[in-house]
This record gives structure tokens, C-alpha cells and sequence, in this order.
């Protein structure tokens, strides 16, 4: 509980109010017509969070680090970003009275760039990918620059940050407390800090628990090589260490196009819909309930809302020219035995999850049997 003192950078109250926001976001029974009749699985909706799911890391990251001394009264905040813990940490900066940093690219929404420097944040946009770590890894660097200008500036580092980790744990208990049990989990992958921190918690209540990952092809977090990714706030080119290999039953990929119908689908249907991350995650827990028994009880981490990509996900235009419109999804994904059997270009699942560090050291030790 915040107090209600008064410090020298401002009321507490004050505080108490905007971190107030975030969580306790509604769940929605998600059914016809991405599942049969009188089926369905539960939606978590972190749209409702003012800035969406990364409200939570960016306001639990900071306030650690204040806690440890990490970060100083009044030091900048300088973190790489695709746009969804930008918000939290310019929320976070706003609870806390930081100046926020945001490194991020040339895909980055216009409309999001607004939104960001509106709520008092720096947009600092780096021009080239890295040679090999993409997007992602040219953002770091720029951060690492930045920093060093910046005496006693702080980056929370959310692809390895545990706090990033243990900012879900609410999240998590507010799903056991709203549904009683849970047998399966969906989740998005990018960071891999929701996945890992709502399936830890999750998993110690229900020991049975199903957990299915959710990536984008042209994502290297589960062993597939990086290529050139259109969709933004799942996926990565590096291998973020947040990522909880050990907790994943399988992972499903998806493809650009499969998303977007599937999001437009659930507009349609449902009022409410979000992102790429969305779009992938509905289309993989509409498939489960299909596919599992009537009786199994499977939620699905909602990470956005849609009002980000109204030029992309929901733009004919945009759609047309990425050759995103047409035939709905395959009715079930292709089945491949091991992480890097092949390259995936459209909806696939694999049933056996390592982490790909370990597979890459395995396949370079002569002495070691891979199976």
C-alpha cells in the first residue's frame, strides 16, 4: 500500500492513483465463431490496462529498482522498445517522476510515437539493423550509447530483467481467483516475461497445467531462423533469457496473415480484439478447444487492445499490399518433431520445447548424442 505522505518529488496519493489502473482487467468468453457451439475458452483482456499487459513490468521494474538503489531519484530511464512497455514506462516515469528514454525503430506506428512523446517519453529512433541481431539488437546498442551520455541513467533490460518475470504474479493470481482452475494457458512470446511469470505461479496451483507458446515465424525464441518479421509485440532475433523453456508443453507459429484474420474475426464477433499478438494467440486457443475435451478450461492472455494497429492489422490498404487478406487460416497447424526441423512459413506447432542455446551447444559438441 502506497502511503499517503507527501516526498520531495511530489504526493504519494498521486501515485497511488495512477498505478491504480493497472490490473484487474476483465475476462471475456471467447466462442463462436473461432470455436464451435457451445464452446469456448477465456480471454484476459490487458487492453483495459491504460497502456496494455507491460503497465505491469514497467511500474513493478521500476520501483524495484528504486528499492535497490539501482535507480536514483529523478535518473533517466533509457529502454529499447516496439511500443507496449514504452507506455508502461512512461506511466512508471509519470508514478515515479523519471525522464524516460524509448529506443525504438523505423516500424514503430506513427500513432504510437504520438502516444509516447504525449505521455512525456524521448523517442529515439535508430536508422540500420544490426548485421545479425536485427532490429532488436541495433536498439540495445543505441541504448548502450545513450546510457553512457546519461550519468546515472538506468535500463530495466525486460528480455532478461526477472523482475520483468515477477511483475505477472497479480496477473496470475487474478486469473486462479476469477476461474477456480485452469487447465491450459495460451500466451504470447516476445520478451518472455508474462509467459514465464503467469505459468510459474500458475503451475504451482495447478500442477497439470498445459502451457502453449505463442511465436511469429521469422522469430529465432524457439530454435526457427530470424528473418525480416512484420509482426510487432511477439517474436524476436535475439534469445531473450526471460524466456521459460522448462514451462512450455509446445509451441505454435503464426504467420502474418492468420493473425489478421483472426483479429478481424474476433472484432466482428466479439467487440473485443487486439494486436498481431492477439490475433495469433485467439487463433491457437480457438484450435484447443477444438481439439482438447469439453470439460478442459483454457485461458488466453489478451495483451492489447486494437487501437494501435488501426493502420495495419485493420487497415484494407496495408493488408492488401502485405498480402495479409484472403482465405481463412488452415483448420489445424502443420505438426514438425523439433524445434529446427525446418523453416516454418505458416501455422505450425511443435510439441517438443528446448531452449535453443542448448540445442545450438549440443549440435557443436562432437561427443554429444543429440536425440
Amino acid at each position: 500500500m502506497h502511503s499517503s505522505t507527501t516526498t520531495d518529488t511530489g504526493p504519494l496519493t498521486d501515485r497511488s492513483a495512477l498505478s491504480g489502473l493497472v490490473g484487474n482487467t476483465p475476462l471475456l468468453r471467447v466462442s463462436e465463431p473461432l470455436v464451435p457451439a457451445g464452446r469456448g475458452f477465456w480471454a484476459k483482456l490487458e487492453g483495459f490496462n491504460p497502456g496494455g499487459i507491460k503497465d505491469r513490468p514497467g511500474l513493478h521494474m521500476v520501483q524495484r529498482a528504486r528499492a535497490r538503489g539501482d535507480l536514483r531519484p529523478g535518473g533517466r530511464i533509457i529502454e529499447s522498445t516496439s511500443g507496449t512497455l514504452g507506455l508502461g514506462l512512461a506511466l512508471a516515469g509519470m508514478v515515479y517522476h523519471h525522464p524516460v528514454t524509448l529506443v525504438t525503430d523505423p516500424g514503430l506506428e506513427l500513432s504510437m510515437t504520438r502516444l509516447l512523446t504525449a505521455f512525456g517519453a524521448q523517442v529515439n529512433v535508430v536508422s540500420e539493423p544490426h548485421p545479425t541481431g536485427g532490429w532488436q539488437q541495433a536498439r540495445r546498442d543505441r541504448v548502450q550509447r545513450l546510457r553512457d551520455q546519461h550519468q546515472g541513467s538506468w535500463c530495466p533490460d525486460q528480455y532478461n530483467n526477472p523482475d520483468n518475470v515477477a511483475a505477472y504474479t497479480p496477473l496470475a493470481l487474478e486469473l486462479a481467483r476469477e476461474l477456480g482452475h485452469i487447465d491450459v494457458l495460451v500466451c504470447s512470446v516476445g520478451t518472455g516475461g508474462h509467459s514465464a511469470g503467469v505459468s510459474r505461479v500458475l503451475r504451482q496451483l495447478y500442477p497439470e497445467l498445459t502451457v502453449v507458446g505463442v511465436d511469429t515465424v521469422g522469430s529465432t525464441i524457439f530454435g526457427q531462423p530470424a528473418r525480416p518479421r512484420l509482426m510487432r509485440g511477439l517474436g524476436s532475433s535475439i534469445y531473450p533469457r526471460n524466456v521459460a523453456y522448462d514451462q512450455f508443453s509446445e509451441v505454435h507459429w503464426v504467420a502474418p496473415a492468420e493473425a489478421v484474420w483472426t483479429c478481424r474475426q474476433l472484432a466482428a464477433s466479439h467487440y473485443a480484439t487486439g494486436g498481431w499478438s492477439v490475433g495469433a494467440v485467439a487463433l491457437v486457443a480457438g484450435w484447443l478447444v477444438r481439439t482438447m475435451p469439453a470439460e478442459a478450461r483454457i485461458v488466453a492472455i489478451f495483451p492489447d487492445g486494437p487501437q494501435r494497429y488501426l493502420g495495419t492489422v485493420y487497415d484494407d490498404d496495408y493488408c492488401a499490399a502485405h498480402g495479409l487478406l484472403g482465405s481463412p487460416p488452415a483448420p489445424e497447424p502443420d505438426l514438425i518433431g523439433r524445434l529446427n526441423e525446418k523453416e516454418v512459413h505458416r501455422w505450425t506447432r511443435c510439441t517438443t520445447v528446448a531452449d535453443p542455446l542448448t540445442l545450438q551447444d549440443a549440435t557443436e559438441d562432437p561427443d554429444e548424442e543429440v536425440a
